[in-house]
């Protein structure tokens, strides 16, 4: 055992008999691309971060309407510039919203190319 060298890595067990390297894997990836399996990975963890940006702007738009709808009413004097900047950040919250939807299922055609890639999901024509 001393002789024998054992190189132990996340998914792989190397072993070297003689001159020879031998990689036993541990079925992780199924009989999928790895490749394919990283991207659609990467991929849905960016449209999730990407979501998430959307759903803060998406906020903080609204906050700003909310806050200019306020002040049209405390200041009289300027209601009618308030109640445009109101409904401009309306506006921009629901094109924020409609990018969340967007980014939502973005994430979701990558998680289901995730698995395509990995094996587990085989595409059945009828």
């Amino acid at each position: 055992m001393s002789e024998e060298k054992h190189q132990h890595h996340l998914f792989h067990h190397h072993k070297e008999d003689g001159g020879e390297q031998v990689i036993e894997t541990t079925d992780v990836y199924a009989a999928g691309n790895v490749e394919e399996y990283e991207k659609a990975k990467k991929e849905e963890k960016n449209h999730k971060h990407m979501e998430h940006l959307g759903e803060m702007g998406t906020v903080a738009a609204g906050a700003f309407a909310l806050h200019e709808k306020h002040a049209e009413k405390k200041d009289p004097e300027h209601a009618h510039r308030h109640k445009i900047e109101e409904e401009i950040a309306a506006t921009a919250a629901v094109g924020a919203g409609g990018y969340v939807f967007h980014e939502h299922h973005e994430k979701k055609e990558s998680k289901e190319e995730e698995k395509e890639a990995e094996g587990k999901k085989h595409h059945h024509l009828f």
